[in-house]
């Protein structure tokens, strides 16, 4: 059964407090949500990080069952 939705949204201000990796900010309906990843270098770094050394063996925080 197709539905069709036509609607008008007025926003005069928004604020938004914070944007993560895994953030979706909606206003109205939609029949498909298309993910957008965008990497900016704001440090400047020019080249890859030292690889990290293993101190020991992972302890997990909970108990898990074998």
């Amino acid at each position: 059964m197709p539905i069709t939705v036509h609607q008008t949204i007025s926003i005069y201000m928004i604020k938004v407090g914070a944007i993560t990796n895994s953030s979706v900010l909606q206003i109205g309906t939609t029949g498909s949500v298309q993910s957008q990843s965008d990497i900016y270098n704001t440090g400047g770094y020019t080249e890859p990080v030292q690889t990290a050394e293993l101190t020991g063996e992972a302890v997990p925080l909970v108990p898990l069952a074998p």
